[in-house]
């Protein structure tokens, strides 16, 4: 029986031998699909493969593409901003996505992914691909994606009312989300929850009748 040294070696020549072989392949786009293969083999045996971060790949700008109701709004100034950091310091943060059957769905990081189709340095630098990780299945659905989005937008203290209102009836109207679910996964308390459907001024979003109790 091989010792945990004896292990840890074999692993280290092995892990050299893959690195020779991949650093010889001369075509760049087979070289990155090689990488990100690897890498996502790496991440199933990983004891962090339970966080998405652990597996960052780098997706064709066109496979990845927005959502429609991320209420984040990046102002010019602030935009600049974002592209000056990723050409002075890289890319430190990944785009996060849901696959689809074709595409990549953003679920954050729709400015990141835009500086690297608008600037030229940038898309230089990354071959017009965009860093992403993808989020837990078991978070896939419309109304965690959506609830996962405004988590990101909120920690970071950016979000626009009249988006959040539209959120809030998707929520609510499509999706079927109650009030406490609504409430536990988006961040915001039960005041904030009524304002926006009282601004909302749909009806049928007050149909919830423990939570609208709990206001009288």
């Amino acid at each position: 029986m091989k010792t945990v040294l004896e292990k840890y070696m074999k692993v280290r020549e092995l892990v050299s031998e893959l690195v020779e072989e991949i650093d010889q392949i001369a075509d760049r786009e087979e070289k990155i699909e090689t990488v990100n293969y690897v890498r996502k083999l790496i991440h199933q045996v990983s004891p962090y493969n339970h966080h998405p971060v652990d597996f960052v790949e780098w997706v064709k700008t066109k496979d990845v593409e927005g959502n429609e109701y991320n209420p984040n709004t990046v102002f010019p100034p602030e935009m600049k901003l974002l592209e000056q950091s990723i050409k002075e310091d890289g890319f430190t943060q990944p785009t996060v996505t849901n696959p689809e059957t074709d595409i990549r769905r953003i679920v954050d990081g729709f400015h990141r992914r835009k500086t690297v189709v608008t600037n030229t340095a940038i898309n230089k630098s990354t071959y017009g691909r965009v860093p992403v990780t993808t989020i837990r299945s078991e978070k896939a659905s419309l109304a965690d994606r959506m609830a996962s989005t405004i988590r990101h937008n909120r920690a970071r203290g950016v979000h626009g009312i009249d988006e959040m209102v539209n959120i809030v009836s998707v929520l609510k109207q499509e999706c079927g989300m109650t009030d406490a679910w609504i409430v536990k996964n988006i961040g915001m308390d039960v005041d904030e929850l009524l304002r926006l459907k009282q601004i909302s001024g749909v009806i049928e979003l007050f149909k919830d009748k423990e939570f609208s109790q709990s206001w009288e």
